[in-house]
């Protein structure tokens, strides 16, 4: 086997591994598996298409993740995401939006701005007409415009990393009040880096994410897991 043979060779095992490992935690984040159900290796392996092995790399790493709970001579079984789990994304992200918001002062882009721009606007419209499952997908555009234009890839895979664990219970947070605050928030951010004030866009960035937690437990939808 030549050099070229064997660098394919790697990088499709590790593109495969990395297509099941994203497979499975979104389906653990997106509510597919309970918590305390057993992966079960051979099932999900038929389900991808895929044998054992890569299941099994991806449950070993989704372990480190904290997802996963491995039982020698038992089996694998979802963990899922707690309460003080979702406390502790909010409050780090708090800090890392905010950092992420200062960053983009600098190096946005015009086509990002104009982005931003726009999923504002769009989201005004939507959330007039009551139409959430929109007002989530703006939502996720937005922060996922904002985590690029910091121009960190460190960042920006830190933070959509965090913005999908805790996925399911943001779709909830738009219906009602929030999605109006939560877009009024947005535009505020969006103004500030558009002005190219970081202080003021680290600021709103940060009280959006304790904003959207405080909400969460004003609401008691921390609950999710029982809903």
């Amino acid at each position: 086997m030549n050099n070229k043979d064997l660098k394919q060779e790697v990088t499709d095992k590790y593109s495969l591994r990395g297509r099941v490992f994203n497979r499975i935690r979104d389906d653990i984040l997106n509510g597919k598996y309970s918590d305390g159900e057993e992966l079960k290796e051979v099932a999900i392996g038929k389900e991808l298409g895929v044998s054992r092995t890569p299941v099994r790399e991806a449950l070993r790493q989704l372990e480190l993740e904290g997802l996963v709970q491995i039982i020698p001579n038992k089996g694998a079984y979802v963990v899922g995401i707690s309460i003080e789990d979702i406390h502790d994304i909010y409050m780090i992200r708090s800090k890392l939006e905010g950092l992420c918001a200062r960053w983009a002062c600098d190096n946005i882009t015009d086509e990002q701005m104009e982005e931003l721009e726009e999923i504002v606007y769009l989201a005004d419209f939507h959330e007039s007409k009551g139409h959430q499952e929109q007002l989530a997908e703006l939502d996720n555009r937005f922060h996922t415009i904002l985590y690029e234009s910091c121009n960190s890839k460190m960042l920006e895979h830190l933070l959509k990393d965090y913005h999908q664990y805790v996925w399911r219970i943001r779709q909830k947070t738009l219906s009602g009040s929030r999605g109006k605050d939560c877009n009024n928030e947005h535009r505020a951010i969006m103004e500030a880096i558009r002005d190219k004030n970081p202080d003021k866009a680290e600021e709103f960035a940060n009280r959006h994410m304790r904003s959207a937690y405080d909400n969460m437990v004003k609401n008691g939808l921390l609950n999710y897991k029982n809903n």
